[in-house]
């Protein structure tokens, strides 16, 4: 066991304020809940004997992400991993879900929790059954070396209650937690301590409404749980190589490293930016830049799974009735003279896009808030002793300092 490094935690760019980490400007508050609507709220379990460490994230779209679905886009980098609901945002370009980041062991019971709090908060009177048409979105990484994911720790309640504290938290924005907090508690990066991260870009542009100069958000969140410790990079510099060549015992570090599985990492991009589902899907392929840039190669076992959604347009979310003739045609007629909507009557609706001409920005954007938040998801990292004793030091930020601020 490694000592404590003496450096406090912090974020990057507090750690190494001279680092360029791209062309364009952070959000107020850095993070991906400086688009305009969006929340967040992280939920950490941790036991007394040390051997849970776990959690998740909580990713409110939007508000009211019950009435109306976003346009959203995914992309699979590496495939050893799980999203679920990415078959149907593959099929209709639409998220009707909150996302839940979590641990291999929670993808169930967090399935599970998504569909409890749609049958507490969204059930119709008088049937009782649960108003839309919903495909919860949950996506995992492993935390079992630190974590004993056979006790199946996150359960339903803590989904409902995560969610719950997220859209309570409308007041004002805050910045996610980083480092060990929510899905991210008892993740490991480049074989240092990791975790939550987040980071966000602003990006010039034009109001779709009337033309005139406007500011769009492109911001990342990331469960970073991959990578060996030689490719890490910061800010291009080989900071993993050069920690290597220095350790004691590199040829051990390096064995131990080829005997454990690289873990995947989970990114979700948001934008107030219009964008269709076809563009968000290539913004989602942009996060593949900002991961290489810190050293990800999307290794055979490791699940990189891109999630990309904007918060421009607002689509009516499917309502469903289960309520049996006659009472189904009434109510089937009674809502489509509301609502004008018919499933065999096609209804237009108007959306907004951005030129392909002029997307380029956004692209670049998503590349560096994703490479900021990796960072920031171990930057912020403590080190942490875990499932049967296991420890994983945090990232030695004093070395790190030591061996950036000499090369910029």
């Amino acid at each position: 066991m490694s000592p404590q490094p003496s450096t406090p935690r912090g974020r990057v760019r507090d750690i190494l304020p001279a680092l360029h980490l791209g062309k364009y400007t952070p959000g107020p508050l850095n993070s991906l809940t400086d688009v305009p609507g969006v929340l967040v709220n992280t939920s950490s379990i941790r036991t007394e004997d040390g051997q849970v460490n776990t959690g998740l994230t909580a990713i409110l779209p939007r508000k009211d992400w019950a009435d109306y679905s976003s346009l959203a886009g995914v992309f699979r980098f590496n495939g050893c991993g799980e999203m679920t609901g990415a078959h149907w945002i593959n099929e209709t370009g639409l998220l009707t879900s909150p996302v839940i980041l979590t641990s291999t062991s929670a993808v169930g019971d967090a399935y599970r929790g998504v569909l409890e709090y749609c049958f507490r908060h969204h059930r119709s009177k008088e049937g009782g059954e649960m108003e839309l048409f919903i495909f919860p979105v949950v996506a995992e990484t492993f935390d079992g070396y630190l974590s004993d994911m056979s006790r199946f720790a996150v359960t339903p309640e803590h989904v409902i209650r995560c969610i719950e504290d997220a859209g309570a938290s409308m007041e004002e924005a805050r910045a996610v937690p980083e480092g060990n907090t929510g899905g991210g508690t008892g993740m490991i990066c480049h074989r240092h301590k990791g975790g939550t991260g987040s980071s966000s870009r602003l990006v010039e542009g034009f109001d779709a409404h009337d033309g005139r100069p406007t500011t769009y958000t492109v911001a990342a969140l990331v469960q970073a749980n991959y990578g060996s410790p030689e490719n890490l990079r910061v800010g291009g510099i080989p900071v993993g190589q050069i920690l290597a060549e220095g350790s004691r015992n590199p040829t051990t570090r390096r064995n131990d490293d080829g005997a454990r599985k690289d873990g995947s990492i989970i990114i979700v991009l948001a934008t107030d930016a219009p964008l269709l589902p076809v563009q968000l899907q290539r913004l989602a392929t942009r996060a593949t830049v900002g991961l290489a840039k810190v050293g990800g190669y999307g290794s055979n076992t490791s699940g990189d799974i891109f999630l990309a959604f904007s918060t421009a347009n607002k689509i009516p979310v499917q309502q469903v009735s289960m309520a049996t003739p006659p009472a189904a045609a009434a109510a089937a007629a009674a809502a489509a003279a509301a609502a004008e909507v018919t499933p065999l009557t096609p209804k237009p609706l108007w959306v907004q896009m951005t030129d392909n001409d002029t997307i380029t920005g956004l692209f670049e954007a998503a590349a560096d808030a994703t490479e900021e938040a990796i960072l920031n998801s171990i930057f912020m990292a403590e080190s942490m002793t875990g499932y049967k004793g296991r420890h994983v030091d945090a990232l030695d930020l004093g070395r790190v300092k030591e061996i950036v601020n000499k090369r910029i």
